[in-house]
């Protein structure tokens, strides 16, 4: 049923799957670009039954943070996106809103009542009813205009970032006039402007049916009141919940659940009652469970925009009865929407963001039956492939095994030789700590690839010798610092009894981790040169989430200090700023980087440097590629 081409709304669509909106940071001069086209049209391709582009703004005044297109320069952008998605039978819908107070103060914000943006504390400027007509105007041109170059439809987005949710909610309207007696009034006539300006196309909603706010924020009761008005406004609605009030809810990472907006979902469906189609939304990354919410009656549809990240051709593989690659859920490169303004990424699929990679499309080879297209695995190094290998690679980690993988589909015969009794590397690991579990997933993935394509995998010894290019990928060392190094202490070495201090110089994340897995079995502290403990989860939008878990789980947070002296049963921190010193009891576990590897050779991963899963796995394709490039 996911991956079965459907009819709604009087249309066929080639799935049931949805790519939804998200910033891409990629348009230029506020419009498409060539890499919003590939990005979509790549998607298509995989058989996605609809895609809908990066939200718009109606006017010319809002201008969010990120490098948001602009509906009146889109037209030349929704044209080609269409055209590059039309061979596929996907509808595409142009997204289209208005960011209101969670815009920039380059411009004069505007929203409905003069309450601060959390995040920049910036006080909007009420919108007249004069300006509100225009903004219902607006929405209604720039809908026309999508759907004259050659959409589809539109998504009018409600949700956690628009100045719709901010009219429908009591935290950020406190209009004393029809807007604010009605909070769902101009949402109601935004969606009658829609509607009769493309009376033929799609109409989607994208709502807000919970902000985490239940002292003044919209609730899933006042929601589901507003469904029920709009529902024959509208062809699908995406139930969504957060607000700039709760960014972390709005897109969790691997500490919340999978499909977390089921339950609302089938609420939602119900108040709709078969008049517009209902999507399920919300971290849905496993296949399976999307199959189920449509064959339970939870949605019509199911948003899978970040499992598609991970595998452009997700829907393709899952009607072909392979699994796609998964999706890891740690926002480490999929996060577009934060200071930096970094182009959308993906940690376990390097070419995101990277259309213009320059790359050659090598392809994927039929290679037969699996018991034809199996490997060879050995438990020594002796060589067992069915052919001479033509290159070797050293170590099965995310970077071994992406490079084998690569050079495999480029046709090259390749050994993979890994000392371990079992590949993965530091994936299997990292997938032991709390919100992290899904990078076992992605080692299983990765090591069924590669068995797959041919490659001869070789167990628990690294050779003396190896024919051919040699790319490095043993991973890295441990420095020599007092302490125990947290890489060992993570793949299972045995602590001492007793409280525990982890040391925390870089604020990546990875000793927020392990205090969280450590924490229900003795004490633990965490000493950290910054004011906050785990500073760089702040790009994922973990942080605020990751303390709390740390406060609960009774973790003792020692910030703005650094160690300085290091004993058998305690450690002596001092302050960063004063100067005071303090004890603090426990063995030591250094989460300070690593060093890279000492092997010779072309060295990827850990091997080369430190680096994260995500690094890794580009590393690794990109020097495969540059064999296969070479010849």
């Amino acid at each position: 049923m996911l991956t079965d081409p459907t009819v709604l709304g009087g249309r066929t669509l080639p799935s049931r799957v949805l790519f939804g909106p998200h910033v891409t940071n990629l348009a230029t001069s506020r419009s498409f670009g060539p890499g919003d086209v590939e990005h979509l049209r790549a998607r298509a391709a995989g058989g996605a039954g609809i895609v809908v582009t990066e939200i718009a703004s109606v006017t010319p005044g809002d201008r969010p943070h990120e490098y948001a297109p602009l509906a009146p320069t889109c037209v030349d952008g929704w044209a080609a996106i269409a055209a590059a998605c039309a061979p596929h039978g996907t509808l595409v819908l142009a997204g289209l809103g208005h960011a209101g107070s969670q815009s920039t103060s380059r411009e004069l914000l505007r929203a409905p009542s003069a309450v601060p943006d959390p995040a920049t504390r910036t006080v909007p400027r009420p919108l007249s009813v004069a300006e509100i007509g225009g903004l219902v105007g607006a929405f209604a041109t720039s809908a026309r205009a999508a759907v004259d170059a050659g959409c589809g439809g539109v998504e009018v987005n409600a949700g956690q970032h628009s100045l719709l949710r901010q009219f429908c909610s009591g935290l950020t309207n406190h209009r004393g006039d029809a807007y604010g007696e009605d909070r769902a009034l101009l949402l109601v006539e935004v969606l009658t402007a829609v509607r009769a300006a493309v009376p033929e196309a799609w109409v989607g909603l994208r709502l807000t049916v919970d902000e985490l706010a239940p002292w003044a924020g919209i609730t899933l009761p006042e929601a589901l009141t507003t469904v029920e008005r709009v529902a024959d406004l509208v062809d699908h609605v995406v139930p969504v919940r957060g607000s700039a009030m709760s960014v972390g809810a709005t897109r969790p990472d691997g500490h919340t659940a999978p499909g977390f907006l089921a339950a609302e979902c089938a609420n939602v469906r119900a108040a709709v009652d078969g008049r517009a189609a209902v999507v399920l939304a919300g971290s849905v990354v496993d296949p399976r469970q999307a199959e189920r919410a449509l064959t339970d009656g939870t949605a019509d549809l199911v948003e899978m925009t970040r499992a598609q990240l991970a595998d452009p051709g997700l829907v393709g593989k899952v009607r072909a009865g392979r699994a796609p690659r998964p999706c890891v859920l740690t926002n480490q490169e999929c996060r577009a929407r934060d200071v930096r303004n970094p182009r959308v990424g993906c940690t376990v699929e390097p070419d995101v963001g990277e259309p213009d990679v320059g790359e050659p499309d090598v392809g994927e080879p039929d290679v037969g039956e699996p018991a034809v297209a199996a490997a060879v695995v050995t438990s020594s190094v002796s060589m067992a492939a069915v052919r001479t290998p033509e290159v070797t690679v050293l170590g099965a980690g995310p970077a071994g095994l992406e490079a084998a993988r690569t050079l495999a589909l480029g046709g090259r015969a390749v050994r993979l030789v890994e000392r371990a009794a079992e590949p993965g590397g530091l994936l299997r690991a990292i997938a032991t700590l709390p919100g992290r579990e899904r990078f076992a997933l992605l080692a299983d993935h990765l090591v069924d690839e590669v068995l797959r394509l041919g490659v001869s995998v070789q167990l628990g010894a690294l050779p003396d010798d190896a024919p051919g290019p040699v790319l490095v990928a043993t991973g890295g060392r441990d420095a020599d610092r007092a302490g125990l190094p947290i890489a060992a202490v993570v793949q299972g070495l045995a602590l001492p009894e007793g409280p525990v201090v982890i040391d925390d110089p870089l604020g990546d994340g990875a000793a927020v981790a392990l205090a969280e897995h450590l924490a229900p079995h003795r004490p633990v502290a965490l000493v950290t040169g910054d004011p906050v403990a785990g500073k760089l989860l702040a790009r994922t939008g973990d942080l605020v989430d990751a303390n709390v878990r740390l406060q609960r789980a009774g973790v003792e947070r020692v910030l703005e200090h650094r160690v300085v002296a290091v004993h058998a049963d305690h450690v002596v921190a001092q302050d960063v700023v004063t100067g005071v010193r303090r004890t603090v009891a426990g063995t030591l576990v250094d989460a300070g980087p690593r060093l890279p590897g000492s092997a010779t050779g072309t060295r990827l991963g850990d091997a080369l440097a430190p680096r994260t899963v995500a690094d890794a796995i580009r590393e690794g394709r990109r020097a495969a590629r540059e064999l296969l490039r070479a010849g």
